[in-house]
């Protein structure tokens, strides 16, 4: 796989680089990402999100004393791809905004059809470019007579390596598919029905880069974060029941896209997602997108997944403030 891998004719973005959401209070968000296992760097009147061993910011979080709002998503695409892809969304009627206001003036900005910001720049792909190996206490041999668990007490925090994906409710699957998919050149993964869609990036990415669900608004879902191995996504869970966040949803493991998964809820309702094993698409895949039914759209195996899992806080207090 070439160090920036091209779709040949495909006009695209290539990542997601950054999602920015303001909560109301700081030092929480702070406790609870690093609880989580990401290396959080206060900055001013801000949190940038790390993971360790990696240069990349791909998370910032801002405190306004109000409840979590997701503000903008930056997307990135290569520096010659910039221009052409401003002149095609020109020419497809959408027009250019103001910059977020805690968002810079690099690139250029556009209103998604929930009203979020999106940021369109030039920037280091941070998508992968190849399926991550797989690491483990589990992945050798287990001789007869050997037991090959590790202790409890030698185990590491778990510290995810990336970001992967985030999921985002919107009123209208379909029209938030046809901004992201039409307009930057994401391509649909797999869906079900107007229910739930899941987009990759044309330039090799991940099963899925930007997800939606149907809700009755715009609203920051969860973001996913990748581990090196299966043990990592129950380590994690028990790392966050041992820090104080008890609810969550998970062990379990995904139809679509196919990852094991455990879901921790923030404080603000949202989620964070240890994820491990997803689909992974190159440059070169056509993927052959399905329409899942209901039943099958969720998780292979898994724990029922509790009511508040699919509740929109921020639409909830959007309301509420009204």
């Amino acid at each position: 796989m070439p160090t920036n891998p091209k779709r040949a004719g495909a006009l695209a973005a290539h990542s997601v680089t950054r999602f920015v959401f303001t909560v109301p209070d700081l030092d929480e968000a702070e406790r609870f990402y690093q609880a989580f296992g990401l290396d959080v760097r206060k900055v001013g009147d801000h949190l940038d999100l790390h993971t360790f061993g990696h240069p990349h910011c791909w998370g910032q979080v801002y405190a306004n004393g109000k409840p979590k709002q997701l503000c903008y998503l930056s997307i990135g695409v290569y520096a010659e791809d910039l221009q052409p892809l401003r002149a095609a969304i020109a020419a497809k009627g959408i027009k250019e905004v103001a910059a977020h206001p805690l968002g810079s003036q690099d690139g250029f900005w556009l209103l998604d059809p929930e009203g979020i910001h999106v940021q369109v720049l030039v920037a280091d792909k941070v998508t992968p470019n190849e399926r991550a190996p797989a690491k483990g206490f589990f992945m050798k041999d287990n001789p007869i007579g050997v037991p090959i668990g590790p202790m409890r007490m030698d185990t590491s925090p778990v510290r995810p390596v990336r970001l992967s994906h985030i999921l985002m409710f919107t009123s209208d699957v379909n029209r938030s598919l046809g901004f992201y998919c039409d307009a930057l050149g994401l391509k649909l993964s797999d869906r079900s029905g107007d229910g739930i869609a899941f987009t990759h990036g044309a330039h090799t990415s991940d099963h899925h880069l930007l997800a939606f669900v149907k809700s009755d608004g715009p609203g920051l879902h969860h973001t996913s974060w990748t581990v090196h191995h299966f043990d990592e996504v129950g380590l994690g869970m028990e790392q966050m029941r041992a820090a104080g966040y008890e609810a969550g949803w998970g062990v379990g493991r995904h139809v679509i896209g196919s990852n094991c998964f455990y879901y921790a809820r923030d404080p603000w309702g949202s989620f964070a997602e240890f994820s491990y094993d997803i689909d992974f698409i190159d440059a070169t895949t056509d993927w052959p997108a399905q329409d899942y039914p209901a039943e099958d759209s969720f998780y292979l195996w898994g724990p029922t997944p509790p009511d508040f899992f699919v509740i929109n806080h921020e639409t909830a207090a959007r309301a509420a403030a009204t």
